[in-house]
């Protein structure tokens, strides 16, 4: 598949049907669902990956996969999605990586490209994380991805009310 975004390290690409098995590795992995209440069952899984394909059709973008270019595995996802912070639509830069690969700089990379690409490519002049409160190596990401607190508001997932953190960045 053609890359969407490369970086150094990293090269961003539509998620496919042949990439479910890395991305079950993340999304029903307990300790690294922790913010979304725990691991996602098959059907999620399917149904996460179907919605972003179905969000680079309609959207032209969506959470990508995350290759790692020196071993060719997907390692995660980052990418760009619409989300709605008190009934205001976003653009929202995501990311969630295999918790092998955790605390070595990818999420920073691959976010800051998405934020780059939303600002270059789609023109956006602000970008947001929505990161639950205790999810702290998250808003670490945000941070060096240059982004600042902006609000905070409870979001209700899975039968529960979670807060979370707004953060944005805006254009140079």
């Amino acid at each position: 598949m053609k890359p969407i975004i490369e970086t150094e390290r990293l090269i961003l690409r539509e998620m496919n049907q042949a990439d479910y098995p890395s991305l079950a590795a993340i999304l029903q992995d307990e300790k690294t669902m922790y913010a979304y209440e725990g691991a996602f069952s098959d059907r999620e899984t399917q149904m996460w990956l179907d919605r972003n394909v179905h969000r680079y059709a309609q959207e032209g973008f969506g959470l990508w996969a995350v290759i790692e270019k020196e071993t060719g595995l997907m390692i995660g996802q980052s990418g760009l999605t619409w989300q709605t912070i008190n009934e205001t639509k976003v653009i929202e830069v995501g990311y969630s990586f295999n918790r092998a690969y955790w605390g070595h700089g990818y999420a920073t990379e691959a976010a800051k490209a998405c934020k780059e690409y939303a600002f270059t490519v789609l023109h956006c002049s602000e970008v947001y994380s929505i990161i639950r409160d205790t999810n702290i190596a998250s808003m670490n990401v945000a941070i060096r991805n240059g982004m600042l607190v902006r609000a905070r508001f409870i979001k209700h997932y899975r039968g529960i009310d979670m807060p979370h953190l707004v953060f944005a960045a805006k254009t140079d």
